[in-house]
């Protein structure tokens, strides 16, 4: 049994088709990593919550807990209504170790691959023609 969990934390939506990009990202974790106790949680709007997650993952045993905000930027959620949660979960789950990680936007691969890809896309011929336009 691995002591090691991840938690990927995003924001949560009405429309259940928002949390697509967020269950590949865990699809891909899985698929590489699949002795990795791994969890989505969401702030709000969808199940699991944050709390519940944790939960989740002290009950398979992980001692450590990885907590990676699916979030492009560090916004007020991240500052204001993360910590808290966080300082929570160790109350409640005070002999596993929780470690929060600044939000996947500020990540420097992250931040590459965007650029990356919108390079990308101008080079394609009907750039334009995406959703939205």
């Amino acid at each position: 049994m691995t002591t090691q969990g991840l938690i990927l934390f995003a924001h949560g939506a009405r429309d259940p088709r928002w949390a697509a990009p967020f269950e590949s990202v865990a699809r891909q974790i899985r698929q590489q990593q699949p002795q990795l106790q791994l969890r989505l949680a969401y702030l709000e709007l969808m199940v699991p919550s944050l709390q519940d997650a944790g939960a989740e993952l002290c009950a398979a045993g992980c001692r450590q807990v990885d907590v990676l905000p699916m979030f492009l930027g560090t916004g007020g959620h991240l500052r204001k209504d993360l910590p808290p949660m966080i300082e929570r979960l160790r109350e409640v789950h005070p002999s596993v170790r929780w470690r929060l990680h600044e939000a996947v936007g500020e990540q420097p691969l992250v931040r590459e691959a965007m650029a990356a890809t919108a390079l990308a896309l101008l080079a394609q011929p009907d750039a334009a023609q995406g959703a939205g336009a």
